[in-house]
């Protein structure tokens, strides 16, 4: 009966996730003129992405003349040109492609587009994107998506009014080569310090929802304002603190990064989903999602239009902590406050453990249990993705890297179904098997990892974490209870540590252990023996809305870092047991315990399969030798 809560908890999340995960519908060239229509952003999508067009290409220099046009004669903006010289970086890029850099007289051209406001002794405010892509991809997505969203924006505002602030619409040049057009902007144009907000458009990829990924410092007043524009935005929006904190310490950059440096606030938005068509020939206005136009279209005009009909541009402010709830709202607060959030799961906690009379050794084995998940997780979750290629960062080619990207649905699937058969053992109870086997295969997927990904520091402490706790006796809960106060002291000190060390990201752990904790309580205190299956009721409901929350959360995290930290969803995994362990059955002897067993078995040989599904689906490309 408890597999029955558990799963079906489970399986109504998972549905929850697929729902809020999807993008809009496109909206019909008949939509008002106020409104942002992806049909109307198509045609230029279809105009622009006939072909390649990378700088000091012919068809680069019809794009721009084109742009030219629509920004001028369509869309009643001033246009002027801004030239500025390549870097030595994206020279030897351009060489890299075959490409003579004379041919564009060793110069990125941007195109610089004014709308005049109201008032213009007011800062200005910015949509940026880019026109240049790489050879051998038309990028319908990157940044030609951008590019035509800006100017359906564009079109759209005007149709709403005149405006207090002017809007600069500035379309880069050689972002793909090393952000140079961006550099050449705001190194000497003369509007750049008149530019109080910039919002840029990106894509890798596609198709998927639009995220706001990246803020500029200091970023409260412009989350707040983008937390006004949801309800405007069919679809709603995706967005975190936490991807904001894990981008910016990535090596990747947009031409956002040009003016966040500058200190100006500002918001980025991008897809990545369909990561297969990412600098791809597939990247054509046929294949291009567009629902991923729609959404990414909306976001850009409700949040520029806020902006230049605003009287007070956002001011800076410290960062917070916020997430959407399913897309249809931005919840936030001041780091400071994840400190009561904390102590409310401590008083959570307390009631419970109190109502239960759990005894503080068997809280510690919950939470050694939860160290085991994670660390197990962590070292399968890597080899089972090693099924599938190697890591990004040993990829010897572009080419290599490319098809690596093809292949990210099915290791998402291999890497979600690793964990979920460590969470089925978890579960089940790792005490019925034989510890010699769960450290044999910890140890075996530590080592597999060292010899073929490349030694890996984080893996092989995981992997020593999880043999010890494989094999030593008494490590693992002997009650529901045990567990179940184990993780969310295990997860209220993790919350506490990430409080303390990235405060922006503590969130997603002090949410879930408050909302844990809070389920204990109400557990505990109705039925502290857990006698009656019904009381599974508090747990499986927090299991579906949260559960559901974080799987949604669990997709774009893994196509921005799962290709090579796979193990990111053993974090995840951990987060929704802790919402759902009291499900799990209860007793050593239950038969319950050992189906769990047999499926955990199943699925993790169903892990390995997609992993080497990915191979077969997606191919290297063959070498073609001549003579």
């Amino acid at each position: 009966m408890r597999l029955l809560w558990l799963f079906g908890s489970l399986a109504l999340a998972l549905c929850l996730a697929v729902w809020s995960s999807q993008s809009p519908q496109p909206v019909g060239a008949d939509a008002p003129a106020t409104a942002f229509s992806s049909a109307r952003a198509m045609a230029d999508v279809r105009d622009l992405a006939r072909a390649p067009h990378p700088l000091g290409s012919a068809e680069h220099g019809r794009v721009r003349a084109r742009l030219i046009q629509r920004l001028g004669t369509d869309l009643g903006l001033s246009v002027t040109t801004q030239a500025g010289p390549l870097s030595p970086g994206s020279i030897r890029r351009l060489e890299a492609w075959d490409i003579d850099p004379a041919t564009a007289n060793y110069q990125a051209v941007n195109v610089v587009g004014v709308l005049a406001g109201t008032d213009p002794s007011l800062p200005a405010v910015m949509l940026m994107a880019h026109y240049d892509t790489v050879p051998g991809s038309p990028g319908a997505a990157d940044d030609t998506t951008g590019v035509a969203a800006i100017l359906e924006t564009v079109r759209a505002i005007r149709a709403r009014g005149p405006a207090p602030r002017t809007l600069v619409v500035l379309l880069t040049d050689a972002e793909e080569l090393g952000l140079d057009g961006a550099r050449v902007f705001f190194g000497g144009h003369p509007l750049r310090d008149r530019i109080g907000a910039v919002i840029n458009l990106e894509a890798r990829g596609g198709g998927g929802r639009a995220m706001m990924f990246e803020t500029g410092r200091d970023s409260a007043g412009i989350v707040a304002l983008f937390a006004g524009v949801v309800p405007q935005v069919p679809g709603g929006v995706t967005s975190n603190s936490l991807a904001a904190l894990v981008y910016e310490s990535m090596p990747n950059g947009t031409d956002f990064t040009i003016p966040k440096d500058r200190g100006i606030a500002g918001l980025n938005f991008a897809f990545i989903g369909r990561a297969d068509q990412y600098h791809d020939p597939a990247s054509t206005p046929a294949s291009l999602d567009q629902g991923s136009v729609q959404h990414i279209g909306t976001q850009a005009l409700e949040t520029a239009d806020a902006l230049v009909r605003a009287r007070v541009l956002p001011t800076p402010g410290p960062n917070r902590a916020y997430a959407d709830v399913f897309g249809r709202a931005i919840l936030q607060h001041p780091v400071a406050v994840g400190w009561i959030l904390l102590g409310l799961t401590g008083l959570g906690f307390a009631v419970a453990g109190l109502k239960t009379r759990v005894a503080a050794l068997e809280v510690g084995r919950g939470v050694l249990d939860g160290l085991w998940l994670v660390s197990t997780g962590l070292v399968l979750t890597q080899a089972v993705r090693l099924l599938a290629g190697p890591m990004a960062a040993r990829a010897e080619t572009a080419e290599t890297y490319y098809t690596l990207l093809r292949r990210l649905p099915w290791m998402q699937a291999g890497a979600a179904l690793t964990v979920l058969a460590v969470a089925l053992v978890m579960v089940a109870g790792r005490g019925r098997m034989d510890r010699r086997v769960l450290a044999g295969l910890a140890v075996v997927a530590t080592a597999a990892v060292q010899v073929f990904g490349g030694f890996n520091p984080l893996i092989l402490g995981a992997g020593v974490v999880s043999v010890l706790l494989s094999l030593l006796p008494g490590t693992a809960p002997r009650t529901v209870w045990g567990g179940w106060l184990g993780l969310i002291a295990l997860v209220g000190a993790l919350g506490t540590a990430v409080q303390i060390l990235a405060p922006t990201a503590a969130y997603l752990f002090i949410w879930i252990g408050l909302l844990a904790a809070a389920a204990a309580a109400v557990t505990a205190l109705a039925d502290p023996g857990l006698t009656r299956s019904r009381i599974a009721l508090p747990a499986a409901l927090v299991t579906i809305v949260a559960g559901g929350w974080l799987m949604a959360m669990a997709h774009p995290v893994f196509l921005g870092i799962g290709m090579d930290m796979p193990g990111v969803l053993a974090l995840i995994g951990l987060l929704i047991l802790t919402l759902a362990r009291p499900m799990g059955p209860q007793g050593v002897g239950q038969r319950g315990g050992q189906a769990a067993l047999g499926m955990a078995a199943a699925v993790l040989i169903l892990a390995c399969a997609a992993s080497l599904v990915a191979v077969y689906r997606a191919p290297e490309p063959t070498a073609v030798v001549t003579t």
